[in-house]
């Protein structure tokens, strides 16, 4: 295997598509499957061979450090950069260049911290030290590549191109994306500017191309998700618990659920579809949770539906009630007897009576 001692992971997002999961918490430690997202993005790289990775954080900075450390216990040394002003993928790069310990020509790999992904790492080091590239990338191919940047190749994987989200039919070329895992010569990164805002994907690595430089293309076809919507992250976790997406950093075996200790879940609850029950939660009897995560300290009463669907920190399901695709922030309060559907997100420490919103009739 061909490894990469370096990494860099881009942990700054303000996580707004993902609020109220976001309120209290940065979007790379919400948990999925148990732990922190970001723990199972750790977990891989070291998995992978990486020693050192060096932390491009912003948004709700001060929460990393005093949960991974120096990294020791997960056999990595860990760096934290805190971006004091938002300076885009390519300026955040930038902006942790000087932690980096690696050569000019070292390779250096990069990370989003928002994909969840089943990326064979170690061959997409292989593939950039076999072809010499200054830049090479994961891609990975979609149905429809409509919301994504398309990154054509040619017959040997050379990058030709990289166009922005495509609006028409003619402008599908290909169905290859950016899946967000790159691989860096450490030369350039230094090249980046400094002190503004550089986005990799519309500045660096269109200027790159158009320098001559040689980027490379691997396609990796393997699970990924973009964690970004509510939906998406609970997915994500579900994957996980069932093993339908690898991590090192389950813990516990892969099935249709994953209670965590301390829970409470009552004898004829059932639980589905790659579940969390998270330390302290209590579900009451009847209860049927399914693909849902269940934070800690959260209640669901005795009798309520929860399906696909994320129940923050210390909030409350009441009685009877359906939850389906729903997000109920840390805090919240949803009394007995409601319907909750299609995407709908109550906000941290919010109250909702007794039977006070229905997608359906009474009956």
């Amino acid at each position: 295997m061909t490894k990469a001692p370096e990494a860099i992971l881009l942990v700054g997002g303000r996580g707004t598509r993902l609020r109220p999961l976001t309120v209290n918490t940065p979007k790379p430690m919400v948990p999925a499957a148990g732990v922190p997202f970001l723990a199972h993005q750790l977990a891989r790289a070291r998995a992978a061979g990486v020693e050192h990775i060096v932390l491009a954080t912003s948004y709700l900075a001060e929460v990393f450090e005093p949960y991974f450390g120096d990294g020791s216990a997960l056999g990595l040394r860990i760096d934290y950069v805190t971006e004091r002003e938002p300076l885009g993928t390519g300026g955040a790069i930038r902006n942790v260049a000087s932690h980096l310990e690696s050569g000019p020509d070292d390779p250096v790999l990069i990370f989003n911290g928002d994909i969840l992904t089943g990326l064979d790492i170690g061959a997409l080091v292989g593939t950039h030290v076999t072809t010499g590239a200054d830049v090479s990338l994961h891609l990975s191919r979609v149905e429809d590549p409509r919301a994504f940047g398309l990154v054509p190749t040619d017959a040997s994987g050379r990058v030709l191109a990289f166009l922005e989200k495509p609006q028409t039919p003619e402008e599908i070329v290909t169905d290859q994306i950016n899946a967000g895992a790159y691989v860096f010569r450490r030369r350039i990164i230094d090249s980046i500017p400094t002190g503004r805002p550089v986005s990799v994907e519309r500045e660096t690595f269109p200027g790159l191309l158009e320098s001559g430089a040689h980027l490379q293309g691997m396609v990796d076809s393997t699970y990924w998700l973009d964690l970004g919507t509510p939906q998406a992250f609970v997915r994500g976790s579900a994957d996980l618990v069932l093993g339908h997406a690898p991590s090192p950093a389950v813990p516990g075996r892969c099935g249709e659920h994953l209670v965590l200790p301390g829970a409470e879940v009552a004898e004829d609850a059932k639980l589905t579809g790659g579940t969390v029950i998270g330390e302290g939660a209590v579900i009451g009897e009847g209860a049927r949770v399914g693909g849902s995560t269940v934070l800690a300290g959260a209640v669901i009463a005795p009798g309520a539906v929860v399906t696909d669907s994320l129940v923050g920190v210390s909030a409350r399901v009441g009685a009877r009630t359906v939850l389906d695709g729903a997000v109920i922030g840390d805090g919240a309060v949803v009394g007995a007897d409601n319907e909750l559907r299609d995407g709908v997100r109550v906000w941290c420490g919010a109250v909702l009576p007794d039977g006070a919103v229905r997608f359906s009739s009474d009956q």
